[in-house]
């Protein structure tokens, strides 16, 4: 599975995340991309990353961070 997140560094929270098959990885990408440049464009720094993992569960246990404040 891959992992698309947003996380606001100021505040320690998670503003998106979404999930995508193991198969997806270039949408993946190309979502990535399309948010960084529009955050970019609205001047919001957050961090914007994909990640890989074989379920939730194991990403929680290996990126604990991301997962501490989920944006309602």
């Amino acid at each position: 599975m891959f992992y698309l997140i947003e996380y606001e560094r100021k505040s320690f929270r998670t503003v998106l995340f979404k999930e995508f098959a193991s198969t997806e990885h270039e949408k993946a990408s190309k979502e990535r991309l399309e948010l960084e440049l529009e955050l970019n464009e609205r001047g919001i720094d957050h961090e914007v990353v994909i990640l890989e993992a074989a379920n939730k569960e194991a990403l929680r246990r290996t990126h604990r961070r991301y997962f501490n404040a989920l944006a309602a």
